[in-house]
């Protein structure tokens, strides 16, 4: 009777003999041959552990764990899902799942932080991009990939996990966190000032790119001709591909928008703008962060490539590969790295990131109250009218009501108040190139 070990090496001799393509995608080459050698080395080492480890362990256990070896073994993307990690996928895409609210990674062994999602409850707990998280529930977490730590981290909302937290220049500390239902909000948007808006992008989602067009005629149609937009892209861990175009498609007419790169050669495609363009002319600043990952980076990258948009911020992820899942069978899939992505001027960001146009770091800044002693022309007794017939400003009372809004994005937001500047130095020095023609209400007509 043949042992296990026999069976296994008939099995893998089988695949070294028939080298046949694994799909159709990847019938224009043949696959190289298994090394023998290293076939036997694996089967040995199988049987060895099935017989001697101190526990009884059964075979589908250790083939799953030898997968997830192969993936782990990559990249920090590729991984092995099956049954909840699989389910916890397609959750995250879809955009309603239990847990805390973070997209992870993996840095020199721990889990890392790549941005909390706005308002769930992570955020709220004050976990911020760059984080590593060391233990959960006190269970070191040194060896496990993102996909088993983002599994502990999910459960029924209203129970509690702890997480421990490593952040440079801190001790570790602990920090517990109630889980909830994550119904992730892909856009949302406010009004500034008057004619300049705020959009923020938490999450790339299949309809992101919808809601984006829709908020921006919203605000259009509220509001009237827009001055400036500010597209937040700050700690927004990426997602779906084709979202992050279609954002992109929002604000250009023509070129490309992003390029993918791989070895099948169903991976290498070019998306490019179409002309269901909405906001060609509006004045924009896209910011991002350290927390700017993936399809965040696309759209940063492709508008500043374009000289579409004036980029700012710090440094960001420098996630530039795309991960196309592969399932198994019902219950399990693979999440594999497939190819790079470009930006249009052919840039990989890969390990280096978006460096933004202009350098913004995160401060704390207040403005200096008026000192006492100052006053100006229209606060001197006898003073002449003003020569235009206008009236003229109380300097201490509606002066300080002008700056309460941009009191508060000043103190809350740095980076936001300064991005604010910028659009209103673009609409200041060139107004002639702000024009009707570009307005959606006159585009949706045509």
């Amino acid at each position: 009777m043949m042992t296990f070990r026999q069976h296994l090496s008939t099995a893998l001799a089988f695949c070294v003999l028939s080298a046949a393509p694994l799909s159709g995608q990847a019938q224009q080459s043949e696959l190289l041959p298994l090394p023998l050698d290293e076939v036997r080395m694996f089967t040995e080492a199988l049987d060895r552990i099935r017989m001697a480890y101190v526990e009884e362990i059964d075979d589908k256990t250790l083939l799953e764990n030898a997968i997830r070896g192969m993936l782990s073994g990559l990249d920090p993307h590729s991984a092995y899902m099956a049954g909840q990690e699989y389910d916890a996928l397609q959750e995250t895409t879809s955009g309603e799942f239990g847990g805390l609210g973070i997209e992870v990674g993996r840095e020199n062994g721990y889990i890392k932080v790549i941005s909390p999602i706005d308002d769930t409850p992570a955020d709220r707990a004050g976990i911020e991009a760059g984080d590593l998280i060391i233990q959960i529930d006190n269970k070191p977490l040194r060896e496990l990939t993102p996909e088993e730590a983002a599994n502990m981290m999910r459960g029924e909302p209203g129970t509690e996990v702890t997480v421990t937290i490593a952040r440079e220049g801190m001790e570790p500390f602990e920090l517990t966190v109630v889980r909830e239902v994550i119904a992730i909000t892909s856009v949302r948007s406010r009004l500034l000032e008057p004619g300049y808006v705020y959009v923020r992008i938490a999450q790339f989602r299949l309809n992101t790119g919808e809601e984006l067009e829709d908020e921006l005629r919203e605000k259009y149609e509220e509001h009237g001709e827009l001055k400036g937009v500010v597209l937040d892209l700050r700690n927004n861990p990426g997602g779906v591909l084709q979202a992050s175009v279609r954002v992109v498609d929002a604000f250009i007419e023509e070129g490309s928008i992003v390029s993918t790169k791989g070895r099948l050669e169903g991976n290498d495609r070019t998306f490019s703008a179409s002309l269901s363009t909405i906001a060609p002319d509006v004045p924009l600043v896209v910011l991002v962060n350290n927390g700017s990952a993936s399809a965040s980076e696309i759209v940063a990258g492709a508008l500043q490539d374009h000289g579409r948009a004036v980029v700012m911020g710090t440094q960001s992820f420098g996630k530039g590969s795309v991960q196309t899942v592969l399932q198994l069978d019902d219950a399990r899939a693979i999440k594999l790295t497939t190819s790079l992505y470009y930006t249009p001027s052919g840039r990989s960001i890969q390990a280096q990131g978006i460096t933004p146009d202009i350098i913004v770091d995160d401060a704390f800044v207040t403005r200096r109250s008026r000192s006492i002693s100052q006053y100006n022309e229209a606060d001197l007794p006898g003073r002449l009218a003003n020569g235009n017939g206008e009236e003229t400003v109380d300097s201490d009372e509606e002066m300080a009501e002008a700056l309460i809004s941009a009191e508060q994005v000043l103190v809350t937001d740095y980076p936001l108040n300064e991005a604010l500047n910028v659009l209103k130095g673009v609409n200041a020095f060139k107004p002639a190139a702000r024009s009707t023609t570009g307005s959606f209400a006159q585009r949706d007509a045509l």
